[in-house]
């Protein structure tokens, strides 16, 4: 995806940072921290994705689905990898 070029430093940004989230979630459980601890660190970790995830989905319908200019199949491909992604996230 060409596209997705001009966003790539700020994406891998992102990346780190929920690495980084899962890396706090790690060290929690080996230092045995309580429940509650736990669960807000993969609360956070968890945002975070839906966060990137949210930010590419409305990427790729700018691109892939709304752009002036397609053609009637690239915007029916472009929907239907958009509802691949979707199926499986809701599982």
């Amino acid at each position: 995806m060409g596209h997705m070029i001009e966003k790539k430093g700020d994406l891998l940004a992102r990346v780190k940072r929920i690495a980084g989230q899962v890396s706090a979630v790690e060290r929690g459980l080996d230092r045995d921290a309580g429940c509650a601890e736990i669960l807000h660190l993969v609360a956070a970790v968890r945002g975070a994705v839906n966060g990137l995830l949210d930010e590419i989905v409305v990427d790729h319908l700018d691109e892939h689905v709304a752009k002036p200019g397609l053609s009637d199949a690239e915007r029916k491909k472009g929907a239907e990898e958009l509802m691949t992604v979707i199926r499986r996230y809701v599982k």
